[in-house]
């Protein structure tokens, strides 16, 4: 399979290598400074293009793919609430592919999976309160983290005590902590954390006047989001539409 890197820094280098090592070739880079590779014909010759960039940038990317032909995985997050409509349109009516996740990693699609059925399980009792913390590295821009946004969508979806999510506290790099997790009895509050190199943590609290039970996803490294999108990839090229994990992973 022909595969393209759009952003190329160590999501990029780590899919790269995990790219070659299943056989795969990588016939265009692009990264900030050579933008002019999307109307490259290496670049149009791909099979499927791989993207991790930034909530910035993420949009124009998409559109500058569909216009080469190309089909296109992203991880990128922060898009969804001004371009996800018109995105979704493209692919289910306009002929466009994307496959996206907010977390590619296969132990964060188990690890949503046990989400959703805890929070079936927690909808027959309402003496537990849910709330969520994500932890992230100190260059990640947006917070809370898509993975959490997801988490909290799936939470919502099988809990009828809760209607949405919203920031928590935000514990910066410098220590600096902001914001409150008191929030109202239909929401649930999302914290954030940045700090060091930390690939990803995510847990989620049931808390009661008796007890507490958590689940945590910890992430090692970023070798598991690298291999799930080259998966992904892998699934897209076989498939049209408006792919998610849903589709790859079906629990």
């Amino acid at each position: 399979m022909k595969i393209a890197l759009i952003g190329y820094g160590k999501m990029g280098k780590e899919i790269e290598k995990i790219a070659l090592s299943r056989g795969h070739e990588i016939v265009s880079i692009i990264d900030i400074n050579n933008q002019e590779e999307f109307n490259s014909e290496r670049f149009k010759s791909a099979d499927v293009a791989i993207e991790f960039t930034n909530p910035m940038v993420a949009y124009d990317n998409y559109v500058k793919t569909f216009n080469a032909g190309v089909k296109l995985v992203s991880g990128s997050t922060g898009w969804i609430d001004k371009h996800g409509d018109e995105i979704k349109n493209l692919c289910i009516n306009g002929g466009k592919t994307l496959f996206w996740s907010s977390n590619f990693s296969l132990g964060v699609a188990i690890f949503s999976a046990v989400n959703k059925y805890l929070a079936k399980i927690m909808n027959n009792y309402p003496g537990y309160d849910v709330s969520m913390v994500e932890t992230h590295h100190i260059h990640k821009l947006d917070a809370p983290s898509g993975t959490a946004i997801t988490l909290a969508e799936d939470i919502i979806s099988n809990l009828t005590r809760k209607d949405k999510w919203v920031m928590g506290t935000l514990l910066a790099p410098d220590g600096t902590l902001s914001g409150t997790t008191e929030c109202k009895p239909d929401e649930i509050s999302v914290s954030s954390v940045r700090r060091d190199e930390v690939p990803g943590i995510h847990t989620i609290t049931y808390n009661s006047d008796s007890d507490m039970i958590s689940i945590t996803h910890d992430a090692k490294n970023r070798n598991g989001l690298a291999f799930g999108a080259v998966l992904a990839a892998e699934y897209t090229a076989a498939h049209e539409g408006f792919l998610g994990m849903n589709d790859l992973f079906q629990f």
